[in-house]
């Protein structure tokens, strides 16, 4: 039985179009490896056009007062739970992601974030008005930035699509969102679902390859370029933002580490530890994948976290005892089997360490013990279920550790504690610290990181105003 391969098309100025030039991209199920659909690849003339687009709706859709583009989002929200199982079956097919685990822990909150920044959307609110000098009156005012162009990747596309364009819309933006070119599916579903609510040009989604996402950034249109990548595409996008001076919004790499000290109950630490690290096949920037162990307990925690893997299952996605599917793409499965290939002598690889099957990207549980401060694994980003552990002597070594990576989004310490707990959440140099928890995230709370995590928040008030300026008004009492 042969599978029908569907043509994704971009999403422009209120219409779906074909890239300009008629180029396309396959787009592989990663959970089966089967072209299921072909996407456009976007050149400089669907950049323009997007970008035009944009720019002509931005007026009215700016001048639309707060109460006009929260209704707009709310009725966004009431779309996306109406179409959810569409939506679960795009982003499975995207991501080869459990269609369960899509269902329950990534339209809900999905849809809680759109109307929280619909919420957001009525409080522009600047500094109260006063009297600074004598005979004047000082304002501010908090308006939109203008054109937005941002970047979603691969690892979440429906949530980091929800992430991107509700502050954005929310402000009073107008946006041109790209895909990544391995998940464009349920993003493109997504502008046909916006597409029914907002006015033609304010919500845009053009579908491409890196090169395309350049073209987006070094564009003389937008005002504000926003990515959630690796370091190596953040500091490309801010180099080429620089050129223009355009704001820049960055979320990139992570590299958690979890900090775990001799007084936890080890069960307990292990089977939150575990679900935070292989939840979406450990593709996530907050992973709780780097483990630094108390050595009092580290023989006992290893083992028990080892048995733990063996007991995680990954497999298809309409398998309801899978934790995780596939990675997603054929360079990603490269990547993480590289890791555990060069490995040092000294590792130990204490459960999974290879690929499951030979169809799909599916890769086992892994735990990888005995590890030093400065080795690869350590220090640069799987991206994959591997969790790895390293051993500490006292608090002091601990931080040491913690930090001595260059990244800084998430972490998060396991003590019963209060007082250490406080102290390490102080002095771990990260965006987000967890105490006895990792992952969880809510749409009140800002995310995002130091370093060469990138800088901006999401979600929040404080990601809200990202996507907002400041504006001065004196005027004078006199008339």
């Amino acid at each position: 039985m042969t599978t029908e391969v569907r043509r994704l098309r971009n999403y422009i100025d209120g219409e779906f179009r074909d890239a300009a030039d008629g180029r396309t991209i396959d787009v592989v199920n990663p959970a089966t490896e089967e072209v299921y659909a072909t996407s456009p690849l976007s050149g400089q003339a669907d950049v323009d056009a997007a970008m035009a687009a944009a720019a002509a709706a931005f007026p009215a859709w700016r001048d639309a007062t707060p109460a006009e583009r929260q209704k707009a989002l709310l009725k966004i929200a009431d779309a996306f739970e109406e179409h959810a199982e569409e939506l679960i079956a795009a982003e499975s097919e995207n991501t080869g992601k459990p269609l369960a685990l899509t269902r329950s822990e990534e339209i809900p909150p999905m849809v809680d974030q759109i109307r929280f920044f619909a919420g957001a959307a009525r409080m522009l609110e600047g500094r109260s008005a006063g009297e600074y000098m004598e005979g004047l009156t000082s304002i501010v005012r908090r308006e939109p930035v203008g054109v937005c162009a941002q970047v979603a990747p691969w690892n979440y596309p429906m949530m980091m699509a929800v992430w991107k364009f509700a502050p954005a819309l929310a402000a009073g933006n107008t946006v041109v969102l790209k895909p990544s070119d391995t998940t464009p599916a349920s993003t493109v579903l997504i502008a046909g679902i916006i597409g029914e609510i907002l006015p033609a040009g304010v919500f845009n989604v053009i579908c491409g390859d890196r090169e395309t996402g350049r073209a987006m950034v070094e564009h003389p249109t937008p005002a504000m370029a926003s990515i959630t990548g690796s370091v190596r595409a953040g500091t490309q996008v801010a180099a080429s933002a620089a050129k223009d001076v355009k704001r820049v919004h960055l979320e990139l790499g992570g590299k958690a580490p979890v900090v775990v000290f001799e007084d936890v109950d080890i069960d307990k630490a292990v089977a939150g530890i575990s679900e935070a690290g292989y939840f979406n096949a450990g593709q996530d920037c907050t992973a709780a994948t780097r483990v630094l162990v108390h050595e009092s307990v580290h023989d006992a925690f290893v083992a028990a976290l080892a048995a733990a893997a063996k007991e995680t299952k990954t497999g298809l996605p309409d398998d309801e005892d899978v934790l995780y599917g596939p990675l997603n793409n054929a360079n990603q499965l490269a990547q993480v089997s590289g890791f555990i290939d060069r490995l040092p002598a000294h590792a130990t690889v204490e459960a999974g360490g290879h690929r499951v099957g030979d169809k799909g990207y599916f890769w086992a549980p892994t735990v990888v013990s005995g590890l030093r401060q400065d080795d690869e694994i350590i220090q640069n980003e799987v991206f994959g279920p591997v969790i790895t552990v390293q051993s500490f002597t006292d608090e002091a070594q601990a931080l040491e550790f913690a930090n001595g990576v260059e990244y800084a989004l998430a972490s998060s310490v396991w003590t019963k504690d209060h007082a250490r707990a406080m102290r390490m959440s102080k002095n771990l140099d990260f965006g987000c610290v967890w105490i006895n928890t990792h992952i969880p995230l809510v749409a009140e709370m800002p995310h995002g990181g130091f370093k060469k995590s990138g800088y901006g928040k999401d979600l929040s008030g404080y990601g809200f105003e990202d996507y907002t300026r400041i504006k001065h008004v004196m005027t004078s009492l006199e008339g």
